[in-house]
């Protein structure tokens, strides 16, 4: 196929092209953000991850706004059963948050034959250890102390010196 320029322009086509068509990725978009709600946390590439996050986004945000119709929620979360962890679990936990609901993470690729990009999506304030830990305060180390220690001397010998 060459590469015309009809080709290369978009013409209002949104997001990635993933699956077999259009009701291909629908469906799978579906099937992530299912196991995103009923999990909490998925491992998937991060192609795939990025683009559940923005729908994940809008489905929060419509659940804890209430400004636009709630049907159009549920038809993105598959499974019945979990209307009731949206309305009782998360969404008095996601509306205390004041940034994005969720959290998109790098991780190593994998290591099949296509060593794609992989990822983890997490909704905020899971009940789950953390993914990233937070560094420790490192004013106590033996470098920082030293370094600490070699500043204030310096300090301490210019202001001697320029009296």
């Amino acid at each position: 196929m060459r590469l015309t320029l009809p080709v290369l322009i978009a013409h209002g086509r949104y997001g990635r092209r993933m699956g077999l068509g259009p009701e291909s990725r629908i469906n799978m978009l579906r099937n992530i953000l299912t196991g995103l709600v009923r999990h909490e946390r998925i491992e998937t590439t991060w192609a795939r991850a990025d683009e559940v996050r923005i729908y994940a986004e809008k489905v929060s945000d419509m659940l804890i706004s209430f400004t636009r119709p709630l049907f159009s929620c549920f038809s993105l979360v598959q499974e019945k059963d979990l209307v009731h962890k949206l309305f009782k679990v998360l969404v008095p936990r996601l509306g205390s948050e004041q940034r994005g609901y969720t959290r998109l993470f790098q991780i190593p690729n994998r290591d099949s034959l296509d060593r794609a990009k992989m990822a983890v999506l997490e909704l905020r304030g899971n009940p789950f250890p953390p993914l990233v830990t937070r560094q420790p305060d490192s004013d106590g180390s033996l470098l920082n102390q030293l370094l600490r220690g070699y500043r204030e001397e310096a300090t301490r010998s210019r202001a001697a010196g320029g009296d």
